[in-house]
């Protein structure tokens, strides 16, 4: 492996590790009745939206060298409803999740290598970016959603405002 491709998987996973901590972090603030609490009809829940990260990184990273990364067992729609879904199992699915997205960065065999993605063509670069981006977007939501759930009790995840 070239050190480039080197340089860019282990810099993916400083950024996969870096916004699964800091949802982890927020997702850490919330109580159980937070976690499953919507704030109006067209809004999801946190846990819609783990749900539904730990079921698009299942998808995407089971096999993916192998198999599309939209499996025909996903039911995407069903990871936006809350069946008989606990904190704990969506949790665990989470983990499952990101367990899969940082074992594909140890089975690249090369960044140009063209995997599917719901039957199109996609290089291994272009797969982790755009995994990188539908997490990223989630997870803003997610801090979001959790700063908003705990108003004036929110601990900042970062560096507090007016602080130098």
């Amino acid at each position: 492996m070239d050190d480039l491709t080197l340089h860019h998987l282990n810099t993916t996973r400083k950024v996969f590790s870096t916004y699964k901590a800091l949802a982890e972090k927020a997702l850490n603030q919330v109580s159980d009745q937070e976690f499953f609490q919507t704030i109006d009809s067209e809004s999801n829940s946190l846990a819609l939206i783990v749900k539904h990260l730990g079921g698009n990184m299942r998808s995407r990273w089971t096999n993916y060298l192998t198999e599309d990364g939209e499996k025909p067992d996903r039911n995407r729609d069903g990871e936006f409803l809350i069946e008989e879904d606990s904190r704990a199992s969506l949790m665990a699915g989470w983990e499952e999740g990101w367990r899969l997205a940082f074992k594909a960065l140890d089975d690249v065999p090369d960044l140009q290598y063209v995997v599917k993605i719901r039957g199109q063509d996609h290089t291994i670069l272009e797969a982790i970016e755009r995994q990188v981006a539908h997490t990223s977007y989630h997870i803003g939501q997610m801090v979001f959603l959790a700063k908003h759930l705990k108003s004036d009790k929110w601990q900042n995840l970062s560096m507090p405002r007016n602080r130098k």
